[in-house]
């Protein structure tokens, strides 16, 4: 596959689960191997030209798992966003083989636009085991999903290129537990936020796919636990947020096609840096995955009382 055939993914026409799976299936550039296995993937169009953070995770995995025992699957990935991606190019991939273990296997990807990486990544991965185990509690009096009003239902009204691009353009449902902050921030001023989500569609029935799936919808929303403490909106003068790096951990297998609670919270935010963390749970109560993000925000004041 070369660069040109890699192409740019436009805006679903239809069901915009399709564009995910298209995303997620990279390429392999023949002849192209010396210390790493070498994948090419698309770009998906996004209003402000920036890759979506969340894209570049979920085919930075996909390109590891090529390279990994199918028996082996992953439970964590430590990243970090070195430089913004350029949404109107393709994606190389580049996967460095670190160790094939009797019980692990260890990843390093690094993705790369114009010759630089924009991300670098390690993950590793795990055969089916026996051991011990306990989870978190999922929240109680959390709202069901189908009583939440849908990003199309508050955005869907907007004439405007991220409106839409958010209520009719992502391969996933987000309905907000908390007032949502697309254009106000109302309601208490506390460090936690909370989302249902799932695809539109259904996903084939791969792990693998879920599993980073799951990473690509991770970076949905995680910062706005910050954001909802000091009262700001998507839309707040100004503003300027960024993640930083990203890590995660899946504990048990789930779909990406059901509902997913996804509780998250900031403990800190100092310097123009905050700190995010999240759970993510099945609808059957399940702790499937744990997430941890620092992203730059950057404001020109503070709203009085932040």
């Amino acid at each position: 596959m070369t660069e040109a055939e890699a192409g740019l993914l436009a805006p679903p026409s239809g069901d915009p689960t399709s564009s995910l799976i298209e995303l997620l299936d990279l390429g392999e550039l023949e002849g192209a191997r010396t210390d790493e296995d070498i994948f090419l993937g698309p770009s998906q169009q996004q209003p402000h030209h920036r890759v979506f953070g969340g894209q570049v995770l979920a085919q930075s995995l996909v390109a590891a798992t090529r390279t990994v025992d199918p028996e082996r699957f992953v439970h964590s990935m430590h990243g970090y966003f070195l430089r913004p991606g350029d949404a109107n190019k393709a994606i190389t991939f580049g996967v460095q083989r670190l160790r094939d273990g009797r019980s692990f296997s260890a990843r390093r990807v690094h993705a790369y636009q114009d010759g630089v990486p924009i991300l670098s990544m390690i993950a590793s991965f795990q055969g089916e085991d026996e051991g011990i185990d306990h989870s978190s509690a999922m929240p109680a009096g959390i709202p069901d999903p189908e009583s939440l009003p849908s990003t199309a239902d508050l955005l869907g009204k907007f004439d405007h290129p991220v409106a839409r691009h958010w209520a009719y353009e992502r391969p996933f449902d987000i309905r907000h537990v908390d007032p949502p902050l697309y254009v106000s921030a109302t309601g208490p001023r506390e460090a936690r936020n909370a989302v249902w989500m799932k695809t539109f569609g259904p996903m084939p029935d791969d792990s693998n796919l879920h599993r980073a799936a799951l990473a690509y919808a991770s970076d949905y929303t995680l910062l706005e636990s910050i954001l909802r403490r000091h009262g700001l909106n998507w839309t707040s003068p100004g503003m300027n947020v960024a993640s930083l790096d990203h890590a995660m951990w899946w504990h048990r297998p789930a779909r990406v096609d059901e509902w997913l609670l996804y509780v998250q919270e900031s403990p800190s935010a100092h310097g123009a840096r905050g700190l995010a963390t999240g759970k993510i749970f099945n609808r059957e109560g399940h702790h499937v995955a744990s997430v941890a993000q620092e992203g730059m925000v950057r404001i020109p004041a503070l709203p009085e009382n932040a």
